[in-house]
C-alpha cells in the first residue's frame, strides 16, 4: 500500500489531503485545510505550516508529497510569501523522510479531469466519483490538495495502469456527461 500526501499551498489557507493506494484500489484517508489569516505575522503562518505537516507527515506516513506549483501572478510579494510557504511544507515533508514533487495547477487538472482548464468544481466532482466519496468540502482547497496526490498516482503509473490518465478526445460537447462517456475507466 502507498500513501500520497496532497498540499495545495496557500498564505491564507492551505489545503491537504492524504490519498491510499493498494493495487487498483484508491481511497480517501483525510482532506482539509489550514486556516493561516488568525496568525498576523508571516513567520507565525509558516511556523504553523511546518507544524502541521511535519504532524501529518508523522502520522500518514507518506511516500510522497505532491505539491501544487504557484502559478505566477503579478504582485510580486505575494508570489514571494506562497513561496515561502511552499518551502516550508517541502522542508516539513523533507525533514520527516517523504520525497517531494511539484506539479502545475494545470497538469493537475489535466491529469484528473482530462482538461487542463477545468475549474476547481469540476475537479472536485471527479474526485468524488474516482476515490467515492459524498461529503462536500468546505473549502476546495482540500479537493485540491487532493487532486496533486492523485496527479502524482496518475503520473507515476504505479497501481493499476488502466488509471493513467489520457487528455479526452475532443468532441462537440463540452458537458460533463460528455467527458464521463469518453472516460468510463476512470469513473467507476
Amino acid at each position: 500500500m502507498t500513501t500520497i500526501l496532497g498540499i495545495d499551498p496557500g498564505t491564507l489557507t492551505m489545503g491537504y489531503g492524504i490519498i491510499s493506494v493498494d493495487k487498483s484500489n484508491l481511497s480517501l484517508v483525510e482532506m482539509g485545510v489550514l486556516h493561516l489569516s488568525k496568525y498576523k505575522e508571516h513567520s507565525e503562518r509558516l511556523h504553523f505550516i511546518f507544524e502541521r505537516v511535519s504532524a501529518l507527515v508523522q502520522i500518514h506516513r507518506p511516500e510522497m508529497v505532491a505539491l501544487e506549483a504557484p502559478f505566477f501572478g503579478k504582485n510580486v510579494q505575494s508570489m514571494l510569501k506562497l513561496g515561502r510557504a511552499q518551502g516550508v511544507a517541502m522542508a516539513a515533508a523533507m525533514a520527516h523522510g517523504s520525497q517531494v514533487v511539484e506539479f502545475a495547477p494545470r497538469k493537475i487538472k489535466q491529469m484528473v479531469t482530462g482538461n487542463g482548464n477545468a475549474s476547481k468544481e469540476q475537479v472536485w466532482k471527479m474526485l468524488q466519483h474516482q476515490l467515492k466519496f459524498e461529503e462536500n468540502p468546505d473549502f476546495l482547497d482540500a479537493t485540491d490538495a487532493v487532486a496533486a496526490a492523485l496527479c502524482h498516482h496518475f503520473t507515476t503509473g504505479k497501481g493499476n495502469n488502466a488509471n493513467i490518465t489520457k487528455a479526452a478526445p475532443k468532441k462537440k460537447s463540452n458537458s460533463w456527461a460528455a467527458f464521463v462517456d469518453a472516460n468510463k475507466e476512470r469513473v467507476k
